[in-house]
């Protein structure tokens, strides 16, 4: 915590009260125990409150659930990460707080169940151990068969009183959270939540009170990566959908089953994944941009119906929501390990085109890029997100609606002659079926190689032509695509170059680095495939270009975009710095690993 002024609480007692600026608080429990939901509440409020919120979270892949922590920062100034070391931990078992004591920072407060938890006094003079009866006290709250399964609340309602944070507003998210439930859920709820407010330390701890926000222009949003990318496929006027379920995609196939019908669409459940994008094809090449996702082993499923879209060229959105891999792996944990099958996955040459969203506001943005770019090149659009970004809260401003909201309908306007396959290069709009032709002359779409009306043909001229032609559209994309801004000046000793989710700890890894007097900078890239304009520009200003991913660093010690970036540049300067921990990159880990590898690269010289 980031403390400034201290004044004298208005109770009178020995208790203080602290100004901060920002705050990282850690709950680790039970997935059981709704863990999630106190973050959850707490990053609602911070957006709601006009303050940056960041979270991050770990889950088991267990269906009987096991231990899992909720983090959030919440901050008056900017946020780029989930924070790097808790202010605050609340250990609700004794495993929480034997695992976690050691991601507080050095005086940091832990908070612990006095009824599960005891605390070991080597640990005593290093972090301020404040012992609260939780479980015992909500059973006394709620009493009856409740038990203590409404501690989560309790533990809320602790928080609020010791940040002084702001009770209706807090109240009114529990009420829309139970409000549609059973009318004694909701009454347990703020019965927990009072005790817990309620619940006095004494002089234990201050009360932190965080200075005023900076004010944003606008209504800030709050909501999770999946709940993003949902939303921006529905703007970008999307209205028919198929998927199966598969963690940590099956939110967004949720969100969508549940709010498309509202805009007059559908989403379908499949049978499996091959069925999935197949459907999603059908309605693309009905004249319907459609949307389809998964997580790896529902994409590696997908790719052979993938390279019927690309040489029909049919425009699909698929949504590949990353996770620890091969095989099932693990499921509930980050990983960026999909890179090369976005890019590379099926056989033959079959160019798409690959984003990678770097932010939960960036989700929703990245979404409606996606299907305009997929309908008007007539390809499939793979939207590379992860675990990282897909259970993230953030808060941000609210979008313009009227500006960004789209509607895709078919046009069946009449046309006087229509080759969807043309040689000529021209970028042309994609005819639904049914649109009048005047000539008569109606093509077919195959996965078959194709003259220019789509007929099957074997012409070893014709394939060498339309393969070229599939690869030039990209490489016209690629050439309309903005060259990234460099985070920092454009020129200096290290370039830290990532993609996806590790935007905000890389930029917050170049802050402190250059605050320390170090010369470095970033550069994130959102553009995987085509890359876009101008890279080899950016790295020719700088002495080491270090890629930070969530991956294993390969047979040849690059990672996955490493590897593509010295591909394509044939740049020796550019160096990889990955792990395949299931875990976000810590600010430290970076600025730390970096400057191993670096000296490493050196003495190599």
């Amino acid at each position: 915590m980031s403390e400034s002024t201290v004044t004298p609480a208005a109770s009178g007692n020995a208790a203080k009260v602290s100004k901060i600026s920002e705050a990282v608080i850690r709950f680790a429990g039970n997935s059981q125990d709704g863990i999630q939901s106190i973050g959850g509440f707490l990053a609602r409020l911070a957006g709601r409150s006009e303050q940056e919120v960041m979270t991050f979270m770990t889950i088991p892949s267990t269906i009987s659930g096991g231990p899992s922590i909720f983090q959030v920062r919440i901050g008056s100034g900017e946020v780029l990460s989930a924070g790097d070391e808790a202010d605050m931990l609340m250990a609700f078992y004794q495993h929480s707080y034997d695992e976690h004591i050691h991601s507080l920072r050095k005086g940091g407060i832990v908070i612990y169940d006095s009824d599960h938890v005891q605390p070991k006094p080597e640990w005593e003079k290093d972090y301020r151990h404040v012992p609260v009866p939780i479980s015992s006290r909500t059973v006394e709250a709620l009493g009856g068969t409740a038990k203590d399964k409404g501690k989560n609340i309790f533990a809320l309602g602790l928080v609020a009183r010791i940040f002084d944070l702001n009770v209706p507003k807090l109240e009114r998210l529990i009420t829309e959270r139970f409000g549609g439930k059973d009318e004694s859920i909701l009454k347990n709820a703020m019965l927990g939540f009072n005790a817990g407010y309620g619940y006095s330390l004494g002089p234990i701890l201050e009360t932190f009170q965080f200075v005023e926000s900076k004010k944003r222009t606008g209504h800030q949003v709050v909501m999770t990566g999946n709940e993003a990318l949902a939303y921006g496929l529905i703007a970008a006027g999307v209205r028919f959908g198929a998927a199966y379920p598969i963690t940590p995609w099956s939110e967004i196939m949720e969100l969508l089953r549940r709010e498309l019908p509202k805009y007059g669409g559908t989403f379908m459940q499949c049978e499996d994944e091959i069925a999935s994008i197949s459907m999603a094809i059908g309605a693309g090449w009905a004249g319907r941009v459609a949307v389809t996702g998964s997580s790896g082993p529902g994409i590696s499923l997908k790719t052979e119906s993938l390279g019927w879209a690309v040489m029909a060229e049919v425009p699909v959105i698929v949504v590949d929501v990353q996770r620890g891999g091969p095989s099932t792996g693990m499921p509930t944990s980050v990983e960026q390990s999909d890179l090369n099958i976005a890019c590379f996955g099926g056989h033959g040459d079959a160019p798409r085109v690959v984003l990678a969203p770097t932010g939960v506001e960036d989700c929703f943005y990245t979404a409606i890029e996606a299907v305009n770019i997929a309908r008007r090149y007539n390809v499939p659009v793979i939207i590379l997100s992860d675990q990282a970004i897909a259970t993230r809260i953030e808060a941000f401003e609210e979008p313009n609606l009227e500006k960004v909201c789209q509607d895709i309908s078919p046009d069946l306007t009449a046309v006087a002659d229509y080759k969807p396959y043309a040689l000529d290069d021209a970028i042309k709009p994609r005819l639904a079926p049914g649109t009048p032709i005047l000539s008569g002359k109606y093509p077919v779409a195959s996965g078959l190689e194709h003259d220019e009306m789509g007929h099957p043909t074997g012409s070893p001229k014709l394939h060498m032509q339309m393969t070229a032609k599939r690869r030039r559209k990209l490489q016209k994309l690629a050439a309309e695509i903005p060259v990234p801004q460099v985070y920092g000046p454009p020129e200096g000793n290290l370039l830290l170059v990532g993609w996806g989710s590790t935007q905000g700890p890389i930029r917050e890894a170049v802050d402190r680095a250059r605050a320390a007097g170090d010369s470095v900078s970033s550069v994130h890239i959102r553009h995987i495939s085509p890359l876009p304009p101008g890279l080899e520009n950016i790295f020719a200003g700088f002495n080491h270009i270090v890629v930070v991913e969530m991956n294993d660093e390969g047979l040849y010690g690059y990672g996955q975009l490493g590897g593509l970036l010295r591909a394509r540049y044939c740049d020796p300067k550019i160096h990889g710095l990955t792990k395949t921990d299931g875990l976000t990159w810590r600010v430290r880990e970076i600025l730390e690993r970096a400057k191993t590898d670096i000296a490493a690269a050196v003495r190599k010289l």
